[in-house]
């Protein structure tokens, strides 16, 4: 049993509420307070001694100074009044980094001239030092406002939370800054810790939550519980997301089940195993992408079902169109699905109701 495991079953046997942790409000110096390294507002960051960045900004110290006194290659250096990104220039993470130092400098300029509205959530841990929880973004720009040297509000919990990723979910889901990849991969970690809290509540005798459930604790509906579930089914989605792809949620849901839907049919599959995933994922990375272009779905001739073995007798050795219900077959058109469809629909209950009343 993990160590995961061993907390959240210890908080089941003393029956403690899944979000039943105690905080209060305090102020705590920012040098106290380090990030979460595996939260999706994470990226590798050292952090600057108020002095050394008065120097910097006054151009009394270089960027390769600090990178040689702090370490910082392929790392970001924030402090007071400077963000500088030392990640390989040009790369992807370099790209990705500069976007959000961009909407720490506009965070941390508004801080400067107001309150924080909502102070960053943190938590104790066993050297004196405090983790953040929820609100890396806030604190960032809380250092970069006013310097690693000062105090700030935070809500503090008396101890780390049962279910730390999905607290951290629950406000990654609701703002709209967040880069999807961001949203997704905090998903990610979320059901993890929901699989290992089922898994303890099954060793006490427990059943695991509901999908219901499950979507109320995340604090999304199930409408949003299920778009996440379609979109993080396949690999190539999340690395479309990580490499950049704008396409909203709804869009990239809608091309998974596309091509979901296309494979069953064009392999009668009803079950999907993992050679078939694999497949599918490289068909979806191939469209979003734009490798391959979508195909357009054919559309399929339906039968209403049938009930009776008469009625699919009659339809299988007889010459239905000879039938006397009201349909001009001669003047169908054929290449018509939906004129089709419901031309058999009424076969098929013309039929029906025959078998019906001669079987009374």
């Amino acid at each position: 049993m993990s160590q995961e495991e061993q907390l959240i079953l210890s908080s089941l046997n003393s029956q403690e509420k899944l979000h039943s942790q105690s905080f209060n409000y305090q102020s705590v110096f920012l040098s106290s307070v380090i990030p979460d390294p595996t939260n999706a507002r994470f990226f590798p960051c050292v952090f600057i001694d108020d002095e050394h960045a008065k120097q910097f900004v006054n151009r009394k110290l270089s960027k390769k100074d600090l990178m040689n006194i702090y370490y910082g290659e392929d790392r970001v250096l924030i402090g007071k009044s400077c963000i500088i990104n030392c990640l390989k220039y040009g790369s992807h993470e370099w790209k990705k980094a500069n976007q959000t130092i961009e909407s720490i400098i506009e965070l941390g300029n508004n801080i400067s001239v107001s309150e924080l509205i909502q102070v960053p959530t943190i938590y104790p841990l066993e050297d004196g030092k405090y983790q953040v929880l929820t609100g890396h973004r806030r604190f960032f720009a809380l250092v970069y406002a006013n310097g690693l040297g000062s105090s700030s509000q935070f809500k503090i919990y008396d101890n780390k939370p049962l279910l730390t990723k999905v607290k951290q979910f629950q406000e990654n889901a609701s703002r709209e800054d967040l880069p999807q990849y961001g949203k997704l991969q905090a998903f990610l970690s979320a059901m993890m810790e929901i699989d290992s809290f089922n898994n303890a509540r099954l060793k006490i005798g427990m059943k695991k939550l509901t999908v219901k459930e499950t979507a109320s604790n995340l604090g999304i509906s199930m409408g949003a519980f299920d778009n996440y579930n379609v979109l993080t089914r396949y690999p190539c989605v999340l690395e479309a997301f990580q490499s950049g792809l704008s396409l909203s949620f709804v869009k990239v849901k809608k091309v998974v089940l596309s091509v979901e839907a296309e494979y069953r049919s064009k392999h009668d599959k009803s079950v999907l195993n993992i050679t078939d995933k694999k497949q599918i994922n490289q068909e979806i990375k191939q469209l979003l992408s734009g490798k391959k272009t979508p195909t357009k779905a054919k559309k399929a001739f339906k039968f209403k079902a049938i009930q009776s073995a008469n009625t699919l007798k009659t339809l299988l050795t007889s010459d239905v169109t000879t039938l006397d219900i009201g349909i001009d077959w001669d003047n169908i058109d054929w290449q018509d699905h939906d004129a089709v469809n419901n031309a058999m629909a009424t076969v098929v209950e013309y039929l029906e109701t025959r078998a019906t009343s001669q079987a009374t």
